[in-house]
């Protein structure tokens, strides 16, 4: 079990001087999820699933590690397959994110069948010949971060976005802490004591003319700024914000630059950064404002939005032909994943990044 001849990048992460590690911190059996919301894919298919019910991250070897190329697809309907599949009704299925394991280009959902405090979670993955299969939590190789602070409540807020980021997994939610915005960045593989406590978060909310800390990040990226390593995050009603990753220590209160507003009665939804034409963009899937491109040439010139004119701003294309578009994933550097809600059908395709 210790020769390390054909083991792959992942398998290598798991080894630390020398040791192989990697039943010293992936266990097998039933992994406990209370529920299945955001998710992000780690190295060697390692898929993070955000449980807010229980208040914990969970990374699951998904096994899925054979290379394909990006191909497109379309599925219509995907509620109604997925409740086939589940034996349930389409209206009792609730799809909460969506990822793309970047190796394969399988797509895995997390969902919730049932709509009630009792509500099962489930992970399926999506093959790229369109057959739904369900990733089975009671027999899989899983570790799992508790979030020892994080707030309690229906609204699956705990857990608002996750990412993983140069070797960790940089959580985003609500805590109980007086900053109740949280950001935490957890080593991977997970350390055997759980998360910290993560960095309270005060940004500049420009629609409120306000500094606040008690709203989470809805979503957000990573974002090199000369030699540092940043995310860019968005806020409700709706601030771009930037926030050192170097400053998400135990305990710190961190206040982002606000570089870009939205406007309000918006929420963002999902977010994917592209290089395309030898131009850095931003797509933002919103609630009220569709999608919206943002160029993100030379980050290191943006300005706070607290100190720059006010008719300063980033230059943006609205995408109005991609309509109702709740989920935008990218699949590769030229093709992104959106999930769309129009006339009825819930729908999965793959588009051309503009």
């Amino acid at each position: 079990m210790n020769d390390l001849s054909s083991a792959g990048p992942f398998t290598r992460l798991l080894c630390h001087a020398g040791d192989w590690s990697w039943y010293r911190w992936f266990e097998a059996g039933k992994a406990p999820l209370k529920s299945a919301g955001v998710l992000a894919f780690g190295p060697d298919g390692v898929l993070f699933v955000g449980d807010s019910v229980g208040a914990a991250i969970f990374a699951l070897d998904t096994q899925d590690r054979a290379s394909a190329v990006t191909k497109p697809f379309e599925v219509t309907g995907i509620s109604e397959k997925i409740a086939a599949v589940l034996g349930s009704a389409p209206d009792q299925i609730l799809i909460y994110d969506t990822a793309v394991n970047p190796i394969s280009k399988n797509v895995y959902l997390s969902v919730s069948r049932g709509r009630g405090p009792d509500a099962a979670a489930v992970i399926l993955k999506l093959d790229r010949a369109g057959k739904l299969s369900v990733l089975s939590l009671d027999s899989i190789r899983f570790a799992s971060a508790s979030l020892p602070n994080a707030a309690r409540g229906p609204r699956m807020e705990a857990i608002t976005s996750i990412q993983y980021i140069g070797g960790n997994v940089i959580v985003a939610g609500l805590s109980n802490e007086e900053f109740s915005s949280n950001l935490r960045s957890i080593p991977f593989p997970f350390p055997a004591e759980g998360a910290d406590a993560g960095a309270g978060i005060e940004i500049y909310h420009t629609s409120h003319g306000a500094y606040e800390t008690n709203a989470p990040v809805r979503t957000f990226i990573p974002l090199e700024i000369g030699t540092e390593e940043y995310i860019l995050a968005a806020y409700t009603c709706t601030p771009l914000v930037t926030i050192r990753v170097s400053d998400l220590t135990p305990g710190n209160q961190v206040t982002g630059s606000t570089i870009e507003e939205l406007g309000p009665g918006n929420r963002p939804l999902d977010m994917v950064a592209y290089r395309k034409n030898g131009h850095d963009y931003v797509l933002i899937a919103n609630s009220a404002r569709g999608v919206i491109r943002l160029t993100l040439d030379h980050p290191q010139t943006f300005e706070d939005l607290t100190s720059r004119p006010q008719s300063k701003v980033m230059p943006r294309l609205r995408l109005s032909e991609w309509k109702r578009v709740h989920q935008l994933k990218k699949v590769d550097d030229a093709t992104a994943l959106i999930l769309t809600d129009a006339d009825g059908s819930i729908d999965l395709r793959t588009v051309a990044l503009p």
